[in-house]
């Protein structure tokens, strides 16, 4: 940790991570100076000004590159020309999550993949709930950590969703439970378009843990396992638990006899039958056992893990049932941001589909979705920016591909291609930002659509 009382710092991005760090930096008695190339918005400026923090927008001043660290929000890229300055003059640039976890005093558990892991972090707060332990759920979900630091103590668990974004920056970042659950491509325009870059920025999540550590990861992902044996070869001493749904894993959960199963130090202890965890699909098969080895790593009963994994009901905007009309059922996955998620997404139904897709591209191969759409879509609805890439990759693979202007359009050009016993499903694959706020925005905008039909 550094001593932050007097020092300059320049806070690059005045989003909600930004502005959480720069009034706890504030707090904190540093001299924080927040710099944003966009607008900031009114009622931003009006929260900086109110806690007496210098600012600009519109560009980066001189003033912004005098400091003694910067903290950079995860929406900026590190190949934004201010924080290569800084890189490049040897000025230490950190994270939002990596400043927080400097005033932390509680433990941490955080979660990071590329599909699952708003899922799997609202799972084991839940199961905390279930246990009746004191917890805080932060980070990429729900509020930033810096704004809830304050509150921790040895008894409250921090529950954070960590993205690969907020893990560029780390130093010191040290979570007491890491959970790693899958590395597929996403976010592949801010990593050169190069997968192992990304996945090196998702396996630091547990660069700095130690013997007094778990790390839980996802057997089954073969990108994962070649990192877990690089670390275990160069005497990376943490706690490795696996977690897989096909394979036995030495140390872990899986499954054995049809019944859930924790190997602990070479004791086996079972948990439940599969077939009785809540949430439906393969995805949250593993889902649900990575919670429950998070879960049992915390040190909470398996009675609470047995009842948080009949009981839990899901996320907003992942795969959320909306309303079913005329015998259609509307779904929202709009949290689906890239395609694997959208994978999951067709696999968890067997009736014939229409398909909303599209949005602000990152990198998206379509053609990933080829047998499952030839399997179960009949029409592909594409929006917003990247439509013109959904037609050109997809458009031989489904009989119907039409394009619509708006989400408006779009539900109505899905009401009159669904038929009775089947489903109109929102998974974009893409980010949202070319027609929506976030990816909550855009779902709430599809449910009211269809709960006005």
């Amino acid at each position: 940790m550094i001593e932050v009382a007097n020092k300059q710092v320049t806070v690059i991005g005045a989003a909600r991570s930004g502005l959480a760090a720069a009034a706890l930096l504030r707090r904190k008695g540093a001299e924080v100076f927040v710099t944003d190339s966009g607008t900031i918005k009114p009622d931003d400026r009006l929260f900086l000004d109110t806690l007496n923090i210098s600012w600009e927008d519109g560009g980066h001043s001189d003033k912004a590159r005098s400091c003694a660290f910067a903290v950079v929000s995860p929406g900026v890229p590190t190949e934004a020309p201010l924080v290569q300055y800084f890189l490049q003059t040897g000025t230490s640039v950190f994270s939002e999550i990596e400043v927080a976890s400097w005033f932390c005093k509680g433990p941490i558990v955080a979660v990071t993949g590329s599909n699952g892991k708003t899922t799997v972090t609202t799972w084991i707060a839940h199961t905390f709930e279930q246990a009746k332990q004191r917890y805080i759920v932060a980070g990429n979900i729900g509020v930033a950590f810096s704004s809830i630091v304050e509150q921790t103590n040895p008894e409250t668990t921090v529950i954070l969703e960590v993205s690969s974004f907020q893990l560029d920056h780390i130093k010191w970042f040290k979570p007491k439970v890491a959970v790693l659950l899958n590395i597929t491509p996403d976010h592949l325009n801010r990593y050169q378009y190069n997968m192992d870059l990304y996945a090196q920025a998702k396996f630091r999540i547990f660069e700095n843990q130690d013997e007094t550590d778990v790390l839980v990861y996802g057997s089954d992902d073969p990108l994962i396992m070649q990192a877990i044996e690089k670390a275990k070869a160069h005497g990376k001493k943490i706690k490795y638990y696996g977690f897989s749904s096909k394979d036995e894993v030495e140390e872990g959960v899986h499954i054995e006899n049809d019944q859930i199963v924790f190997t602990i130090d070479d004791n086996k202890e079972t948990l439940m039958p599969p077939s009785e965890i809540g949430l439906p699909g393969a995805h949250n098969l593993s889902n649900g056992m990575a919670t429950a080895m998070a879960a049992r790593a915390s040190e909470l009963s398996k009675e609470a893990i047995r009842e948080s994994l009949s009981r839990f009901e899901g996320v907003e905007h992942r795969l959320e049932f909306v309303r079913e009309l005329d015998g259609v059922r509307y779904i929202n996955d709009s949290k689906a941001t890239n395609v694997n998620s959208v994978w999951f997404a067709l696999d968890s139904f067997q009736v014939p589909m229409v398909l909303i897709l599209g949005g602000r591209d990152k990198g998206n191969d379509y053609s990933e979705l080829n047998e499952l759409i030839r399997e179960k879509v009949h029409t592909i609805i594409a929006i917003g920016e990247s439509k013109h890439k959904v037609r050109e990759q997809l458009e031989d693979v489904v009989p119907n591909m039409i394009d619509a202007g708006t989400m408006q359009e779009a539900v109505e050009i899905s009401r009159r291609k669904a038929k009775r016993g089947e489903v109109v499903l929102l998974s974009p694959a893409c980010a949202s930002f070319d027609m929506f706020d976030s990816f909550e925005h855009r779902g709430r905008v599809f449910k009211s659509i269809v709960n006005k039909l």
